[in-house]
Parts: C-alpha cells; sequence; structure tokens
C-alpha cells in the first residue's frame, strides 16, 4: 500500500518448506530455545535476526516471474512459476493445484491494518485500531502493542503454513509514515516489521517486505523478498537494489503507467516487474514475457 500522506495512490487489496545425527537435533534444540527462551515477543534483535531458518525455505531469486491476483475467480492458467493470491479467501486444495503445476505460492495478508470483512476481526480489541487507511472497512493497527498483536499475527501466519504457502506477503507495513492515529516511529516500524519476518520463518516461509522503502537498508537481511508498489511512477526502484544485490527477488508492480515506460528499467535493476489494474485481477503485463 502507498504512502498516503505523501499524496499517493496505490494497492489494490482485499475486497476486492543431513548430515550427522547430533547436528540437526542440536539445531533443532537451539531453535527452540530461541523461540521460547530468547528475545522477547517483538523485540527488535537486529538485522538478520531471522536469517536462521527451522528448516529449508524457498528464497526467490531476481527476475523471477510472477503472477498476483487477489480478486475474482483464480486463474491457474497463467505462465508464471510464482502465484501471490490471498491468504484468507484460497483454499488448501488450490494451493496444492498450484505446486502440482510446479508454482511456488505466496500467502497475502495484512499484517500493519485491522480489515473489518475478515473472520478473526472480532479478535482485535478496538484499542489496537487507529485511523482508516484509505480502504473501505479497513484502519491502521497500533503496532507496538505486539503483546496483543503477535498472536494475532501468528494465528494469520499459521494458516497461511496449514494451507500449504511457501511464502507471506505482509501488507501495511509502514504505518509509521502515514497517519495512522498512533504515534508510531521508524524504530517501532522495525521492531513490528522483524516480528513479522521472525514469526513467517517459524513456521518454514519465506518472508517478503512489502513496500517500506526508507527501511530497505536496515531489513534485508531480515527478509527473503521484497513486493512493491509504483517505485517506477514515483521514481524509486534503485532503493530496492539491496534486495537484488542479495540476490532476493524484487516482485514489482504499477498500476498507471504503461509498461513500455518502465519494463526495460526493470529489467535492467533485476525487478520482477507486472502492470496491473487495481483491481488486481487475473489480467497482467509481464516484462519478462516482453523480454524478447
Amino acid at each position: 500500500m502507498r504512502d498516503r500522506t505523501a499524496a499517493r495512490v496505490g494497492g489494490a487489496r482485499g475486497a476486492l518448506a543431513r548430515g550427522a545425527l547430533a547436528l540437526p537435533l542440536l539445531a533443532l534444540l537451539v531453535g527452540c530455545a530461541q523461540d521460547r527462551g530468547g528475545a522477547p515477543a517483538g523485540e527488535d534483535t537486529g538485522a538478520g535476526a531471522s536469517a536462521q531458518p527451522a528448516r529449508q525455505r524457498w528464497q526467490p531469486e531476481p527476475g523471477t516471474d510472477w503472477q498476483w491476483q487477489l480478486s475474482g475467480r483464480l486463474d491457474t492458467t497463467v505462465d508464471a512459476p510464482v502465484y501471490d493470491i490471498d491468504g484468507f479467501d484460497r483454499t488448501a486444495a488450490e494451493v496444492a493445484a498450484l505446486h502440482r503445476e510446479g508454482r511456488k505460492v505466496i500467502c497475502y495478508l495484512s499484517t500493519g491494518a485491522w480489515e473489518d470483512f475478515r473472520p478473526d476481526a472480532a479478535r482485535f480489541p478496538t484499542v489496537l485500531l487507529g485511523k482508516g487507511n484509505g480502504w473501505k472497512g479497513e484502519r491502521w493497527l497500533d503496532i507496538r502493542r505486539t503483546d496483543v498483536l503477535e498472536p494475532l499475527m501468528e494465528s494469520r501466519i499459521e494458516m497461511c503454513a496449514d494451507k500449504g504457502f511457501d511464502a507471506v506477503e505482509p501488507d501495511n507495513m509502514d504505518g509509521y509514515r502515514n497517519e495512522s492515529g498512533f504515534p508510531l516511529t521508524a524504530a517501532d516500524q522495525l521492531r513490528y516489521n522483524r516480528l513479522i519476518a521472525r514469526l513467517v520463518h517459524r513456521h518454514g516461509m519465506a518472508a517478503g517486505l512489502k513496500n517500506d522503502l526508507p527501511q530497505i537498508p536496515e531489513l534485508v537481511g531480515d527478509f527473503d523478498f521484497a513486493v512493491n508498489e509504483q517505485c517506477a511512477q514515483y521514481d524509486e526502484c534503485e532503493e530496492l537494489t539491496p534486495f537484488v544485490k542479495a540476490g532476493k527477488a524484487v516482485f514489482h508492480v504499477e498500476y498507471e503507467l504503461p509498461a513500455e515506460r518502465f519494463c526495460a528499467q526493470s529489467r535492467k535493476l533485476g525487478l520482477s516487474s507486472l502492470r496491473k489494474e487495481y483491481a488486481l485481477d487475473a489480467s497482467r503485463e509481464s516484462c519478462a514475457a516482453d523480454a524478447d
């Protein structure tokens, strides 16, 4: 979702997973000790704190083509190796069907905003709900309250894991740059974003950083890929270079620019770029398909 305090529009969403036996066993015990007795919930343990997986995670490479569909009947005929689809609306059977076709599947979730149309909406205390984020039925969350939010978000992330997703795209990860109704700081956002990455990794999936360009240098070590909206329109795409240099995909979409305006630069920068409509239905123009 774009930063609305900068008078930007964007982000169409929502309504619309061994050598000698002793070493793996020791690693498992250490991992459990870290989860149960390590840093307190939500504590910022520094860049790369979540980079040690409990099991091998998917790592999408720069330039990997993708499909992003959050509305309408799921079209599984798109020739793309990665699908990004809604975690609540899509089923384990749909994820399995995509896997049978050799696709990796990303679970879209909102982790920084409350949505009144989700089945778990009533679990969020009203004290957590801030101002509207520009989308009907959605309000910013007080991400400082990790004591309350961690179990709520882990439940959602566990849902993605149970359905067989390979990764999570957590949306609304830049509330500190918006008029959220809370005095959120950059430090609050770093702490929360790292918490989300750790929760996703705990469940064996890859974690994507959604937008939040200013904090990429500090967060690139915590996330496995990035998802960005409209970096070409706002002349920001070079800010995503740390992910590409780290060998991590940047899944990028433009809504208002024609593909011929950004595809050449996207390929030069190593981005995985699409031209989509705001509804994020099945239609797409891929810069990868346009490469020749």
